[in-house]
């Protein structure tokens, strides 16, 4: 784009200020000049109070969006200039970091505060000449009329100003107009985001309360013929609906809804959805110049018993990543429109629209609004960090240069775009007034409740008690061992029937448990790194498990499973082998089965349901839309193998009653279970292989077909294993080596490189890539010599390792729990890139798709 700077004012102000009476819940800040509006519900706590004084630097990396990062002030930077300036004063003290003022002493708080510039007094004493003056420029684009595009500001150091280092502090004003500038651009680009969402939502309230309203006007007239007045909202009968498309061609209308001439609009007047939003930001009413062109374009009219409402529905068919959604409500009229065989000679369509569909579609605009009200309260921290971070850096650079720049350049700050649009906070409150009016019945505490959820609060109960079962599984665990060894159980000269019977018990729950307390201790470094893994994953943020809540679960069930276990060997080295003893692994395994599937809300119910919803998607692949969490938990049971085998296993020994005769070789003697058990073997590989088809399918994208690849070669893998375990022959082994090497290179690159983001030629860190979460660079390197090391644990196939006298079943759960701690290894940096990748686009709210089409929707 060819731009030109267009020079428009410049701002110079005196350098002194008379400060301004703060109300009594305000702090102001000695010697500054501006005060601050603190949130509601923040007091003031001074060092009287104990408050820990915390580097704002710390503060302000804490409290930032981290999706975000590279759009707010480079405080770091701006701050190694300023030790520049300050090396070159020949100063040996460092910067202090912390104030005199008792408010910045407080941990500067998450929500939000406003800043205020005070008046300058038009008459004062003679003063010296500025330092320093600032100009604002509007950007103007020569190929387009010369339109303006923006406007940035130039700072102009004075000659003769009096610093040590005149190029210095030219560098450091050049960068914080850069940094002006940038966070100025990004304001109004997020904002301008916004606000369009905003008015699509109102559009979309005004179609729903439409509709609404139709079907209660439909039930109204039937109930007055005397229908039952006690039917459910499933006995209610769809409400009829015809699309007049007028004289026009479907394709006429398509191409006007193309050219965005075809808008919302009613034919009677909405009483309850008729606002807009206007170019203040303001959810109000549509002036009448809008209204007018609303009602003068052509569209469909949907007549709902004499109800007619004017809506945009373009004939082409939506794409296919929302088209389930996209057809929720008006399934039945786009099929009818892809025919012109049922167009008619008046050129109607038919509709079918029940309270179901309307609810599902009033869930779907809930949550978009959800969304929306989360993004507007990241922009409004953003506006306030930003402030913050401007004054925190000019109160640095003014300690150190004993110059007043920080008043002129403050005053610009605030009259700056990103300080004074008041556009995205209006428009919050209204956000805030819809909510409550169309989804809580006016309750606004309910209405908090869904846009301003609570975390739950971390129990230090808990902590105790991870604690006492740690403890106790260690004790039990210890005693379990000794006990063990002394019978010789796990010994290649053992009891066969406890290693194939009751062993495989405490191995599948040791495998399960072990790969959900790494999970744990992913979440808690994602945590410390700050990853969102909660918007990655879309977990509800009141729901989802904290790692403390999951160390919980794993301390709590080892202990269980361990004494139980132990309990079991107990009684088994005593010589009591009754069925009774022997049914007691298998019903273990079932009060544990039972747990997950218990309907009461008790032990994380929500979270429980969510981890079935999950697995009902894989298992069910294709057939569900793919989201992040269900690949990343598909890749998770490509790893579970062994666990998946021997619930297999397990079930045909219990279900068959083979446990009562203790014949422990039937499930491997019938051809059905053995090849059940083979089947179970590749059926993760094949779950993950199915997602990444149905995301090229919805998608579009290649690098899907190029993965897929890789879990079938990880399945001919799985394969030639197997064929090589049913015939040991050399040709056999050849075949493994082979197959098994081209698989882990496959493997290998997509970890690094497309999972990890890693190996990046071209990238500043050498072998890595340009952004990184971890500072330390060596722990890259060496997270990708492990998961090379670990991935060739395929090895045991070849060379068939054993330790010592121990059985071989031992030593293949040590290798299980080795692939289980590398894929434990492997989320943290998976997450690390998806995050990245989220930063990268400036993704830190989800967009939940709309049930009623648009315009540009395609």
């Amino acid at each position: 784009m060819n731009t030109t700077a267009h020079s428009n004012t410049h701002i110079s102000t005196p350098q002194a200020m008379t400060s301004l009476e703060t109300p009594p819940t305000h702090h102001c800040i000695a010697h500054n000049c501006y005060s601050l509006r603190c949130p509601a519900g923040t007091e003031h706590k001074g060092k009287e109070a104990g408050a820990p004084m915390v580097k704002f630097s710390k503060q302000f990396e804490g409290q930032l969006v981290p999706e975000w990062k590279e759009a707010f002030v480079d405080y770091w930077q701006l701050k190694k200039d300023v030790k520049k300036l300050q090396a070159a004063a020949g100063e040996s003290v460092a910067v202090p970091s912390a104030v005199s003022s008792p408010w910045l002493r407080q941990t500067l708080p998450t929500a939000h505060w406003v800043m205020r510039l005070p008046f300058l007094h038009p008459h004062g004493h003679h003063r010296e000449p500025a330092a320093i003056q600032v100009h604002k420029k509007l950007m103007i684009d020569r190929s387009v009329d010369d339109a303006i595009v923006g406007e940035v500001y130039e700072t102009g150091v004075a000659d003769g100003a009096g610093f040590v280092d005149d190029e210095a502090a030219k560098v450091f004003f050049q960068r914080l107009d850069q940094q002006l500038n940038k966070v100025n651009r990004f304001y109004e680009r997020k904002e301008g985001e916004f606000l369009e969402r905003g008015e699509s939502l109102r559009r979309q309230l005004q179609i729903l309360v439409e509709l609404k309203a139709a079907i209660t006007q439909q039930q109204q007239a039937r109930h007055g013929g005397g229908s039952s007045k006690g039917s459910t909202d499933t006995d209610d009968p769809p409400v009829s609906c015809s699309i007049q498309l007028g004289d026009q061609s479907l394709r006429q209308i398509a191409e006007q809804e193309e050219d965005g001439d075809t808008k919302l609009t009613n034919d009677e007047t909405a009483k309850s959805t008729d606002e807009g939003v206007v170019e203040s930001g303001k959810l109000g009413r549509p002036d009448e110049e809008v209204a007018r062109k609303l009602r003068t374009h052509s569209g469909r009219v949907v007549t709902c018993q004499g109800r007619n409402v004017r809506i945009n529905i373009p004939v082409t068919t939506p794409s296919r990543t929302v088209t389930a959604i996209r057809e929720l409500l008006f399934e039945d009229m786009l099929s009818q429109s892809k025919k012109t065989s049922t167009h008619g000679t008046d050129g109607n369509e038919k509709l079918s629209i029940n309270k179901r569909k309307l609810r599902q579609a009033e869930k779907m605009i809930r949550g978009a609004l959800v969304e929306l009200y989360k993004g507007l309260g990241y922009l409004k921290t953003y506006r306030s960090l930003n402030m913050m971070a401007f004054v925190k850096i000019l109160k640095k650079f003014d300690k150190v240069t004993d110059k007043e720049v920080r008043q002129i350049y403050l005053k610009v700050v605030e009259s700056s775009y990103f300080n004074s649009s008041d556009k995205a906070v209006r428009l919050m409150d209204d956000v805030e007034e819809l909510f409550v009016r169309h989804f809580t019945e006016g309750d606004k505490r309910k209405a908090k409740m869904y846009l301003k959820p609570n975390q739950r609060e971390e129990s230090h109960s808990t902590t105790f008690f991870i604690g006492l079962f740690t403890g106790g599984f260690l004790a039990l665990f210890i005693g379990y061992c000794i006990m063990a060894h002394i019978a010789g159980m796990f010994t290649q000269q053992s009891d066969k029937v406890y290693m194939s019977t009751s062993y495989p018990v405490l191995s599948m729950f040791s495998l399960f448990f072990l790969h959900l307390f790494l999970y744990g201790c992913n979440i808690f470094m994602w945590r410390k790194t700050r990853i969102n893994y909660t918007f990655i994953f879309e977990f509800t943020p009141t729901k989802e498990l904290k790692y403390r809540d999951i160390f919980l679960i794993c301390t709590t069930s080892m202990t269980i499973v361990v004494g139980v276990m132990f309990a079991h060997l107990t009684s088994i080295v005593k010589g009591n082998s009754s069925r009774a003893v022997q049914a007691i692994p298998g019903s273990l395994l079932l009060v544990f089965l039972s747990i997950l599937v218990c309907p009461f809300n008790i032990i994380y119910r929500s979270s429980r349901y969510h981890f079935l919803r999950v697995i009902r998607n894989i298992i069910l692949t294709p057939f569900y839309k793919v989201v992040m969490v269900d690949f990343f938990m598909a890749d998770q049971l490509c790893s579970q193998v062994p666990v998946l085998r021997s619930l297999e296993y397990l079930a045909c020994y219990y279900i068959t009653g083979s446990y009562m005769t203790q014949d422990y070789g039937y499930c491997t003697r019938v051809k059905h279970f053995r090849d059940l058990a083979y089947a179970v073997s590749f059926l993760p590989y094949y779950w993950r292989a199915m997602q990444c088809a149905r995301r090229w399918f919805d998608e579009g994208d290649i690098n899907h077909i190029v993965n897929l690849g890789k879990y079938v070669s990880a399945m001919l893998a799985a394969g030639t294993k197997l064929a090589y375990e049913n015939n040991d022959s050399a040709g056999w082994l050849s075949l493994v080596v082979i197959v098994s090497s081209i698989a882990t290179i496959y493997q290998l690159y997509w970890d690094f490189v497309k999972d990890w983001g890693l190996l990046q030629f071209n990238s500043k860190n050498t072998w890595l890539r340009n952004d990184l979460i971890l500072k330390q660079k060596y722990i890259y390197f060496l997270s990708m010599g492990l998961n090379l090391v670990l991935r060739l644990a395929w090895l045991q196939t070849v060379i068939h390792p054993n330790i010592g006298s121990l059985d071989s079943r031992v030593t293949l759960f040590f290798l299980a729990a080795l692939e289980v701690i590398r894929r434990g290894h492997w989320n943290f940096y998976r997450l690390e890139n998806e995050h990245l990748n989220n930063a990268g686009k400036f993704r830190a709210v989800k967009i939940v798709p709309l049930p009623f089409h648009e315009v540009g929707d395609d």
